[in-house]
């Protein structure tokens, strides 16, 4: 690759990149992310899951007995990304990488833990509309305090 135009866009990549305030309110306000693990053979897994956003970790609400949780127990490492806008002018988005932790009791039946408090206190205004966290003994929690986020928005361009 040419050294100039990989400087340029590097500088473009820097003057697209969101605030840590920008990625912040992102992510509170969005719904929906692509979580992508490894699956035993090396092959990726991408799959569409709701989630909170606490400032510090994502937290992600899976079932248990689902190909994402099996490739996570075998192989921890995760990568989520959380995009918006149709038109190229519009694209934003965030990408989150690191190591999936599980919280709490799998299935999550809701027996007490405080680790996960805010976790239940988000997640249920945002994606129900509700207040108390519904638990249907076929989900569980992942938290994602992500070791890198890369993060865009085409608006700034």
């Amino acid at each position: 690759m040419d050294g100039t135009r990989g400087q340029t866009a590097q500088r473009r990549g820097r003057r697209i990149m969101m605030t840590g305030e920008e990625v912040d309110a992102f992510l509170r306000e969005r719904r929906t992310c692509r979580v992508a693990t490894v699956s035993p053979d090396g092959r990726p897994h991408v799959g569409a899951l709701w989630f909170a956003w606490d400032g510090t970790s994502l937290w992600l609400y899976s079932i248990t007995r689902s190909r994402r949780w099996a490739d996570l127990r075998e192989d921890p490492r995760i990568s989520v990304v959380v995009d918006a806008g149709e038109e190229y002018g519009e694209l934003r988005g965030v990408e989150l990488s690191g190591t999936a932790v599980f919280v709490g009791e799998a299935p999550r039946t809701g027996e007490p833990c405080p680790e996960l408090a805010e976790a239940e206190r988000i997640f249920p205004r945002k994606n129900f509309g509700i207040e108390e966290m519904p638990h249907d003994g076929r989900h569980a929690w992942i938290r994602l305090t992500p070791d890198s986020v890369v993060s865009w928005d085409f608006r700034k361009l």
